[in-house]
């Protein structure tokens, strides 16, 4: 009888250890990246288009530090860092939430909020600005 319930639970245990790997990458806890994979755009009057993320400026990957409370974009010679201004988590998400100053001389500032669920590091980003707006759906790894 203990021998049973020793390898049940034992079984119990290597069953749900993957689903902590994935969900504790995506607590906070550890630094991750996310892959901007669909983007649309929104604008008043014309509604929302998909477009590609290059086009309107949103990066294809976006490197995710809670514990320094900063995302990092670009490319090692045009860094782009902006700082989570706030952080929660929801219901089985990762919430985010920051505003940025955009880009010297531009106006082009946005306030943006990010969600990534823990159970598989589906992430959807919204940023909104001057009568625009963004929803960018994407997957997230900590690998």
């Amino acid at each position: 009888m203990m021998n049973k319930l020793s390898i049940h639970v034992l079984t119990a245990c290597f069953a749900f250890a993957p689903l902590y790997a994935v969900s504790a990458g995506f607590d906070g806890s550890s630094v991750f990246t996310c892959a901007s994979i669909d983007v649309m755009e929104c604008l008043p009057g014309q509604g929302c288009n998909e477009v590609r993320a290059d086009a309107v400026d949103i990066p294809r990957f976006i490197r995710v530090d809670v514990k320094n409370k900063q995302l990092t974009t670009g490319t090692a010679a045009d860094p782009r860092k902006t700082a989570i201004e706030r952080m929660e988590q929801v219901e089985g998400k990762l919430m985010l939430q920051g505003a940025e100053d955009g880009r010297e001389g531009q106006r082009d500032g946005v306030a943006w909020s990010m969600a990534v669920s823990a159970d598989n590091g589906d992430m959807v980003l919204t940023a909104s600005g001057d009568g625009v707006a963004f929803v960018v759906f994407g997957a997230c790894t900590s690998l």
